[in-house]
């Protein structure tokens, strides 16, 4: 299982985003759906039976959508950067994303690539399109903007992060351009890899009306409770304690996170509608989950 996954959390729109991200991809597919049953209805105001989560693939890769409400609105401190590796895939992506949405920077030649765009779909998820080529099978990338009084903080991020996670390693670092900027170690982009997974980290020192926020999270699928005593602890340190709920936390960059045991998707999955009823009640009123409530919770007769 992929260890890390990108969540992207909708309003009401997320079974019609994964039919449209689903189309434009190969080696895409959806992999399960879960449904709101009643406590789903009195805890998010979603009618008995609505989309709650979508599992899904894209070229290959996992990927979550969350109807969740208007609490959480995506916006471009994360997007997903995609390497196309021709121009028709890149040409087609850009036509197809921008339609409905909105260009962020044309399809053109640029410094750092010989073709390239950012654009913002219809939904509001924005993507990085570049026709360059990746030796890696992962070809889409979440990339990690920081802006404001945290654009000078990626290399100390990627190197939490990789210090966490397994299999982790920086892979590439660019210098930012100003020379003033440089002079003081900043990091403009990088590439790094968590547990086998790819992320890029791209640095702004403008003034932006945006930060990280909880639209796009990450989720940490764990094997057992000690995975999620694990990662929660690191993950959390110098986090918000007032962003913590149901498996998410903060950390202190301000990105958000699930660490979730895989058990918890079997349950919350199963049939049996009253069973799964019961662990999204226990759910709901824990920070750090606990397996083993849970599992309590749904074996209860």
């Amino acid at each position: 299982m992929q260890k890390i996954t990108p969540n992207l959390w909708f309003d009401k729109s997320a079974e019609e985003a994964v039919n449209f991200y689903t189309s434009l991809f190969p080696n895409s597919k959806i992999n399960s759906t879960s449904r709101f049953g009643k406590e789903g209805f009195e805890h998010h105001g979603m009618p008995e039976g609505t989309v709650m989560t979508i599992s899904f693939e894209l070229e290959g890769q996992n990927f979550v959508a969350l109807n969740g409400g208007p609490i959480f609105k995506i916006n471009e401190s994360i997007s997903l950067f995609v390497y196309c590796e021709s121009d028709d895939k890149i040409e087609f992506l850009y036509e197809q994303l921008s339609n409905g949405g909105s260009i962020l920077m044309p399809l053109d030649k640029y410094d750092w690539s010989p073709k390239y765009a950012w654009v913002k779909d219809k939904f509001g998820v924005s993507w990085q399109l570049d026709v360059d080529k990746m030796k890696s099978p992962q070809k889409i990338l979440p990339a990690l903007l920081f802006v404001n009084d945290k654009f000078d903080r990626i290399k100390e991020a990627i190197t939490f992060y990789s210090s966490i996670f397994n299999n982790s390693k920086i892979l590439m670092e660019v210098p930012n351009n100003n020379d003033e900027i440089t002079s003081k170690g900043v990091v403009q982009f990088a590439q790094f890899r968590l547990a086998d997974y790819l992320l890029n980290a791209m640095s702004s020192n403008l003034k932006h009306e945006f930060d990280f926020n909880e639209a796009i999270s990450f989720i940490v699928n764990c094997e057992n409770q000690e995975e999620v005593d694990y990662y929660w602890g690191k993950l959390s340190e110098g986090g918000d304690p007032n962003a913590q709920m149901c498996g998410w936390l903060k950390d202190k960059y301000g990105v958000s996170w699930q660490v979730v045991p895989t058990r918890l998707t079997e349950m919350l999955n199963d049939e049996d509608k009253e069973k799964s009823g019961r662990v999204m009640n226990e759910l709901l009123n824990m920070k750090k989950l606990d397996l083993s409530v849970l599992q309590k919770a749904f074996d209860r007769r």
